[in-house]
């Protein structure tokens, strides 16, 4: 797929404001908007870079990730605004935040950051819940900054005012305008910047929500996952199809948390260890809707939200995120509602709050009291327990042997009884020593093929001829029977891979089945 598209707009009828994003994307004025697009040719713009499917590797995105990569998720009410700094230093702003504001909690934010530019603005949709400061940042960054570099947008066009006068500032100040689909590509720097939707026939005829503009994030073992307001039609969409593909480190919640998104489906897909919720503390809608909590607690997902923690910002070297946030709240999904309330724009400054393994369970508190450093864009995570993500095992059904013992596998119990959800310790993998000498398995990995992983406890040993359980589920440890702790099956019925490392990283066992 040629990809990126150039968008000729020409607006006809009366454009009226829209005052917010709801349920429905219907505005209140049926004026037309006419869109005509143009195959790219300009050999100086930039090209569209190559698709790759969710989870492989790009050509611009290193296997061994050097740097950072720094996604922030900006507290601004009800709306939504995600700023993303590459490991080289690009950025790229997702949404700007309600049409109320006109941009200054996100500019302000940007003018902390020391960022004078934008290399690449995206629209998720033409809600003006999104695009309230699109205007506002072109004008500022074109006429005091470095310019934008491009904008991104799924194509579905509004009536509101709001959308007219971001038009307006495309063209007064001549910025690129892509109309960009599923399958297309953002050359942010050294991450694999995918667009996953929407596709290039629109779904649920046209709606602006479900045919919103979802981004995924890879950087070494770490992904993040940016929806949008797609909700039901679009989670399908996504799961049937990219399957699997779609796992990720970090799910922001589809339409700020409401009932009709981050369906139970979806999340079984996804299998997010953090998701991040952007809404208001008083959010008219409800947001977020307690069903949709209750399917994150059910998970036992980490959850964010911008209404209690304020700005939220994940950075990942790759293989671990640290977390850092305003102020200190619930994370529990169910006790979010428990935090006290952070005003759109406070200029508190973040801590880090929690390191977490995205090629484990295990999360780290940075400080018993919640962190007391305040991170900047380019900070590197320090995660030294954290086996590396560059080490891909060799496939190899051979136990291999170690200073203390070889580590086999006895038994893949994939396929629990009855219904897997509900019967998680019946899925299992049985590791046994085979060797002469006691096999100490502090903080060695057991992976699957989607990236799930497990780490033993520090301490614990597997005495020569003895074996282990490894249970999906969760349980009280013990010598013979270990838990995951996942709220979700782990092994694929049709097929898997069984990976192991040691602690520092080092493949010790691969075994298909």
């Amino acid at each position: 797929m040629d990809g990126r598209r150039l968008l000729v707009v020409l607006v006809v009828g009366v454009l009226l404001a829209l005052a917010g994003c709801s349920g429905t994307t219907t505005d209140a004025t049926p004026a037309e908007t006419l869109i005509e697009t143009t195959t790219l040719t300009d050999a100086t713009t930039p090209t569209a870079s190559p698709a790759t499917t969710p989870g492989e590797t790009s050509s611009t995105t290193p296997t061994d990730p050097d740097g950072t990569l720094s996604v922030h998720y900006l507290n601004v009410g009800q709306g939504s605004a995600t700023l993303v700094v590459g490991p080289t230093g690009e950025t790229m702003l997702i949404d700007s935040g309600d049409w109320r504001d006109d941009g200054e909690i996100v500019l302000d934010y940007l003018r902390q950051l020391d960022i004078d530019g934008l290399d690449y603005l995206v629209t998720s949709h033409a809600d003006a819940d999104h695009i309230g400061g699109h205007a506002a940042v072109i004008e500022y960054f074109e006429t005091e900054g470095e310019g934008i570099g491009a904008v991104y947008d799924p194509g579905i066009t509004s009536t509101s005012n709001t959308y007219e006068r971001y038009l307006d500032a495309i063209e007064d100040y001549n910025v690129t305008l892509y109309q960009t689909r599923a399958g297309d590509e953002i050359p942010l720097k050294n991450v694999n910047a995918q667009v996953l939707a929407p596709p290039e026939d629109y779904i649920a005829n046209g709606d602006r929500n479900e045919n919103s503009l979802v981004m995924r994030l890879a950087f070494g073992k770490t992904s993040m996952l940016l929806p949008g307001d797609g909700e039901t039609a679009s989670e399908e969409y996504l799961r049937t199809e990219y399957g699997d593909a779609l796992n990720v480190s970090v799910l922001a919640a589809g339409h700020h948390g409401s009932q009709s998104s981050t369906g139970d489906a979806f999340l079984d897909t996804t299998a997010p260890q953090i998701a991040v919720i952007s809404s208001a503390y008083d959010s008219q809608y409800g947001h977020p809707d307690e069903a949709v909590l209750q399917r994150l607690a059910e998970r036992s997902i980490r959850t964010y939200w911008t209404a209690t923690h304020g700005n939220i910002q994940l950075r990942t070297n790759g293989s671990a995120l640290t977390v850092a946030t305003q102020a200190v709240a619930p994370t529990s999904p169910l006790d979010l509602r428990d935090g006290s309330p952070v005003e759109p724009g406070n200029t508190d400054p973040l801590e880090d709050r929690t390191i977490v393994s995205t090629t484990g369970t295990v999360t780290t508190p940075v400080a018993t009291d919640g962190g007391s450093t305040t991170p900047t864009a380019t900070e590197t995570p320090t995660a030294t327990t954290t086996p590396t993500a560059t080490e891909t095992p060799t496939a190899t059904a051979t136990p291999t042997a170690t200073e203390s013992g070889t580590l086999a596998i006895a038994e893949i119990h994939e396929d629990a009884q009855g219904t897997e959800r509900e019967n998680l310790n019946d899925e299992y993998v049985v590791f046994e020593n085979t060797g002469d000498e006691a096999l100490d398995l502090s903080g060695w990995t057991v992976d699957d093929a989607a990236d799930h992983t497990y780490t033993f406890p520090s301490g614990f040993t597997l005495d020569p001829g003895a074996q282990v359980t490894l249970h999906t589920g969760s349980g009280t440890d013990s010598a013979t029977d270990l838990y995951w702790g996942s709220g979700s099956p782990i092994w694929n019925n049709a097929g898997d891979t069984v990976f192991v490392h040691d602690d520092e990283g080092t493949p010790v066992l691969t075994e298909e089945y």
